[in-house]
């Protein structure tokens, strides 16, 4: 029997996307033809395999069945053919979809770019919001090339890297009436602070390093994202507590001055994840590596900053 391989990446949008509509966009194609190669899909692989329900489709046991077989011979058709595909960073022109963290895409995105802008002026970047929910941002499906943060529970067709552990500092204004070059426990305790509530799992590791320590932190008011903390402590008597490179930032600002923690509030994890299917893309790994290679760049300047100079 011939089988139509054109007809597989429908069936792992179907699944994927969990409605007709949705997986038509993703593919390029109308509805109607999606629609068509479907009932193609039914008839080739002998089984209804998406029933329609209120709110959109549901596989059948055999599509369930199916669908890891499928998506691995496709990625291995990938792999075999990008695999001998060249990727010249100078020449080449594409747009990667990107999906960070509040954090990453206030400490790591610049960066990323000011390394493109050297060399791959072609290659250009859109962002999209992560969060707490890796479907929404597009890499599970993926329609989204890479999601960097905090990864927790992905699902088996997703790759996860460790890029590096983040530990946390303090910032308050440089004038602080009740603080001096080190904060104590007891005037952290003291202080109202300001809290950092993007939707995220930093946020859960600092409560959790919090209770962990147990140290007490007096909310005076949560901002949605890391631009507005230095605004809000340099014209107050509040603390704020954040990611150590973002503090490295802030050490810029001359109206703040940043302060170990009080207390050892452990580390993070900054992880960055892809579709399987982009395991041996050129362009994405490519990609990948210079992101490795900014981090690198990063890590390395902190440490630099971080050693005293001979006297």
């Amino acid at each position: 029997m011939r089988y139509d391989l054109n007809l597989l990446p429908i069936f792992v949008a179907l699944m994927e996307e969990r409605s007709v509509t949705r997986a038509a966009e993703r593919m390029g194609m109308t509805q109607p033809a999606l629609s068509n190669a479907l009932s193609r899909l039914r008839l080739m692989l002998q089984d209804q395999l998406f029933v329609r329900e209120r709110y959109g489709i549901q596989p059948t046991p055999i599509a369930l069945e199916l669908s890891p077989l499928i998506a691995e011979a496709l990625a291995q058709l990938d792999d075999a053919v990008l695999g001998q595909q060249a990727f010249d960073p100078v020449q080449a022109e594409r747009l990667f979809t990107i999906a960070p963290n509040g954090y990453v895409e206030f400490v790591l995105v610049p960066a990323i770019v000011a390394r493109l802008e050297k060399v791959a002026p072609g290659i250009k970047l859109r962002l999209t919001p992560y969060g707490n929910d890796l479907v929404e941002t597009g890499v599970v499906s993926g329609t989204t090339a890479l999601v960097l943060g905090r990864i927790v529970d992905p699902p088996d067709n997703l790759v996860v890297q460790h890029l590096m552990d983040e530990g946390l500092a303090c910032a308050v204004r440089a004038d602080h009436p009740g603080v001096g070059d080190a904060m104590t426990r007891e005037q952290f305790e003291a202080m109202k602070h300001v809290n950092i509530v993007p939707p995220g799992r930093m946020r859960a590791g600092l409560f959790q390093a919090l209770a962990q320590q147990q140290l007490k932190r007096d909310v005076a008011i949560s901002v949605t994202n890391f631009f507005a903390v230095a605004e809000m402590v340099a014209v107050t008597d509040y603390c704020a507590t954040l990611p150590s490179l973002i503090c490295r930032r802030l050490m810029h600002d001359p109206r703040l001055k940043i302060l170990p923690a009080p207390v050892d509030l452990g580390s993070f994890p900054v992880e960055m994840a892809w579709h399987v299917r982009y395991r041996h893309d050129p362009a994405h790994r490519w990609l990948r590596a210079l992101i490795g290679e900014v981090i690198t760049d990063l890590k390395g300047k902190t440490a630099a900053a971080a050693t005293p100079s001979p006297a």
